[in-house]
C-alpha cells in the first residue's frame, strides 16, 4: 500500500491489491483514490503474506468501477494481473476466450489477459513461460505483473512500451512501473528493455526476452532517498516542489563546466563533428514540455542560428516529416516514459534523425533509446500539475544550446560561461518569488469567483502565458487561454470584457522595442474592461498607471525571464484551486506519466 501511495500519482481512479494466500489469490479492489481502498481493508484486512501485486489505475477501456479496477482474476482466483497500457487487439482475443467458454466479469482490456494465461497455465506449470506465451499473442503497449498462487513466491512482470523497473533488495526484491514504489526498502534499480519479461523471488531476478532468450540489463543506484518522494510537512506535494526550484534549476547547473571551462553533458553520444553536420533541429514533447520547447526555440535559434522547430509529439509522426541525419530530434519528457514522445523518436531514428533526450527520470524508455541525454537532475516530481519539472527542463535546453554553439565555434567560451554565470545567479530569483507569494495567493482570493483568465506574453513571454494558462486548467478547472500577444488584434480581443482578469508578461526593456508594443496592448484590453495583472521586472514603471495589479521580477536577461516570471503563475494556481477545494496534486481526469497514445 505504501508503494501505491508513491505511485498514485501516476493515476487515481480506482486501486486494487492482490496477495499470495495458500491455493488462492486473497483481493482487494475499489474505484476512487487510494484512501477508498483503505477504508475497504481496515474493515476486512487481508492475510498475512510476503508475495502480492497492487495498482493504481488511470483508465482507459472501461469506466473506473469496481469491477473494472485491477487485479483481475481468473474464475478460481488462482492468478492475478494488473495492467498498465493497451491491449490493441484485446477485441479478437476477447472474441476467442467467449468461444472457449471463458465469462467476463469488467470492461477491460486487461481481463483478457488473466483468462490467456489462465488456458496457459493448464498446458504448463512453468508461469514465467505462461507469460512469455500470452505476452507473443499481445498487440500495443503494456507493462503486466502477475502472480500465481500455486506458484508461491514468484512474481512475473512483461514490458511493451511501458515502464517497468526492477527493485535489487536483501532478502526480498521489487517491480514497479516508478522506483518510488519501492525507494522505502532499496534504491538498487534494474533497468528493462524492450520486449522482456522478469521473474523476481526473494532472491532472485531473471530476465529473458519473449521468446525465453537470457536478456541483458543494466544496473543503477537511485540519486535520491525515500524523504525527497515525500511531503515532509507540505500540505501538497506541488507546493513542495514549488519550493524545490531553486535547488532543481541549481542542480540541473552543477558540474556543466569542465576545468577548461567548457560545457559537458550527462551522456553526450553524439561527437563534436556529428553535431556540426546538424542543420534542422525539431524539438518533440507534450503538454508543459512542449513550452519548455518553445522557450527552447528562442535560445537555440539565438545561439547558435540553427533553425529550430517545435511540435506536439502527438502529431510529429503523422505529419510526414521532413528529416534525415542532419536533423537533431529534442524529445523532452520528465518521466521518459511519454508514449506519444517515446513513438515519435523511434520514427525519427527509423528516418535516420539523430535523437537527443532531455529527461528527468534515470533510466526510463526515452533516454535510452537516445542518441544522447541531458538529466535534470530535479529529483522526484509527483505533483501531477509540473512546475520543478518545467523549469528545470528549461534550463536543459539553455544548455543545449549553449552546447551546440560550443560545438559549432559560433560562441566563444568565454561568452557561454557568462550565459552559465547567469544561470546560475537565477536561483535567487526563483527564490525571491518564491518568498513574495503572498502576494498572487491574496490575489487568488479575491479572484476566486472568475470563470474565464487570459494569459498574454510576447517573445520567450509568450509560452509563460501559456503554461500559466495550462497550470490554471489543470489544477482550478477554470477557461484559461494563452495568447502571443501580438495577435491580441486578430481575434482574441474579442473575449475581452468588464473584470475579465488578464495576466501579461511584459518583456524586459531594450528587447527590440518588445517593451513599448505589450505596453499598447495592456493598455488596449484595460480601455475595454478587463483587469490587468502584470508581471514586469524591477524598475520598470512604465505599466503602472494601465495595471490594476504588478508583480514584480527579478531583473535577468530576455531569454532567462521564464524561470523566474512562472513561477508567480504556479503559486496562483496551486492557491485557486486549492482555494475551490480541488485536489491540487491529483487534478480530475489527469494522470503524471501519459503511457499510452
Amino acid at each position: 500500500m505504501g508503494g501505491l501511495r508513491r505511485l498514485e500519482y501516476r493515476g487515481y481512479d480506482s486501486t486494487g491489491v492482490g496477495l499470495v494466500d495458500g491455493d488462492r489469490i486473497a483481493w482487494a479492489k475499489k474505484a476512487g483514490k487510494l484512501a477508498n481502498l483503505d477504508a475497504v481493508l481496515e474493515g476486512n484486512a487481508l492475510p498475512a503474506s510476503t508475495t502480492g501485486i497492487g495498482h493504481t489505475r488511470w483508465a482507459t477501456h472501461g469506466a473506473p468501477t469496481d469491477a473494472n479496477a485491477h487485479p483481475h482474476l481468473d474464475a478460481a482466483d488462482r492468478v492475478a494481473v494488473v495492467h498498465n497500457g493497451i491491449i490493441e487487439n484485446f477485441m479478437v482475443l476477447r472474441a476467442e476466450l467467449e468461444a472457449a467458454g471463458y465469462e467476463f466479469l469488467s470492461e477491460t482490456d486487461t481481463e483478457v489477459v488473466v483468462h490467456l494465461l489462465h488456458r496457459e497455465l493448464q498446458q504448463q506449470d512453468d508461469l514465467s513461460e505462461a507469460v512469455r506465451a500470452v505476452c507473443r499473442r499481445l498487440e500495443g503497449a503494456f507493462t503486466l505483473v502477475f502472480a500465481d498462487a500455486l506458484n508461491p513466491g514468484v512474481v512475473v512482470g512483461a514490458r511493451r512500451n511501458s515502464p517497468l523497473v526492477v527493485g535489487r533488495g536483501e532478502g526480498e526484491n521489487f517491480l514497479g512501473s516508478d522506483v518510488a514504489a519501492f525507494i522505502d526498502y532499496t534504491a538498487e534499480a534494474i533497468e528493462l528493455g524492450q520486449d522482456q519479461v522478469v521473474t523476481i523471488t526473494a532472491d532472485a531476478i531473471d530476465v529473458t526476452d519473449f521468446h525465453g532468450n537470457p536478456a541483458e540489463t543494466t544496473a543503477y543506484t537511485v540519486d535520491w532517498d525515500v524523504t525527497a518522494a515525500e511531503k515532509g510537512g507540505y500540505e501538497w506535494f506541488m507546493t513542495k516542489e514549488i519550493e524545490e526550484q531553486p535547488k532543481a534549476v541549481a542542480d540541473t547547473l552543477l558540474g556543466r563546466l569542465d576545468q577548461d571551462g567548457h560545457l559537458q553533458l550527462d551522456e553526450m553520444r553524439l561527437t563534436d563533428d556529428e553535431l556540426r553536420e546538424i542543420d534542422k533541429i525539431i524539438v518533440i514533447a507534450c503538454g508543459t514540455a512542449s513550452y519548455a520547447g518553445l522557450v527552447a526555440k528562442y535560445a537555440i535559434e539565438h545561439w547558435t542560428r540553427i533553425p529550430c522547430e517545435v511540435e506536439l509529439a502527438s502529431e510529429f509522426r503523422y505529419r510526414d516529416p521532413i528529416i534525415d541525419r542532419s536533423t537533431l530530434v529534442v524529445a523532452i519528457s520528465q518521466s521518459g516514459e511519454t508514449m506519444d514522445t517515446l513513438m515519435a523518436i523511434r520514427y525519427a531514428r527509423q528516418q535516420r534523425a539523430r535523437v537527443l533526450s532531455i529527461c528527468n527520470t534515470n533510466g526510463s524508455t526515452i533516454p535510452r533509446e537516445s542518441d544522447a541525454v541531458i538529466y535534470t537532475h530535479a529529483g522526484p516530481e509527483v505533483a501531477v500539475a509540473s512546475t520543478k519539472g518545467f523549469l528545470s527542463q528549461v534550463v536543459a535546453c539553455y544548455l543545449l544550446g549553449l552546447y551546440l554553439a560550443q560545438a559549432k565555434g559560433v560562441k566563444y567560451g568565454d561568452e557561454i560561461s557568462s550565459i552559465i554565470d547567469e544561470l546560475h545567479q537565477v536561483p535567487a530569483g526563483i527564490q525571491r518569488m518564491i518568498d513574495e507569494g503572498d502576494q498572487v495567493r491574496k490575489l487568488a482570493a479575491e479572484l476566486v469567483d472568475r470563470r474565464s483568465f487570459l494569459f498574454l506574453g510576447r517573445h520567450v513571454g509568450f509560452p509563460v502565458a501559456l503554461e500559466g494558462a495550462l497550470k490554471l486548467k489543470e489544477l482550478a478547472y477554470v477557461h484559461a487561454e494563452g495568447f502571443a500577444a501580438g495577435e491580441l488584434k486578430h481575434g482574441p480581443i474579442a473575449l475581452v470584457e468588464k473584470g475579465l482578469p488578464m495576466f501579461v508578461v511584459v518583456p524586459p526593456r531594450a528587447r527590440d522595442q518588445l517593451q513599448e508594443k505589450i505596453l499598447s496592448n495592456i493598455q488596449e484590453v484595460r480601455a475595454r474592461g478587463a483587469y490587468t495583472i502584470v508581471l514586469v521586472e524591477d524598475g520598470d514603471d512604465s505599466v503602472v498607471p494601465f495595471a490594476d495589479v504588478v508583480i514584480r521580477l527579478p531583473k535577468v536577461p530576455t531569454l532567462l525571464q521564464p524561470l523566474v516570471a512562472t513561477v508567480p503563475l504556479q503559486i496562483f494556481a496551486c492557491e485557486l484551486a486549492e482555494l475551490l477545494g480541488h485536489d491540487v496534486d491529483q487534478p480530475r481526469n489527469l494522470a503524471k506519466s501519459v503511457t499510452v497514445e
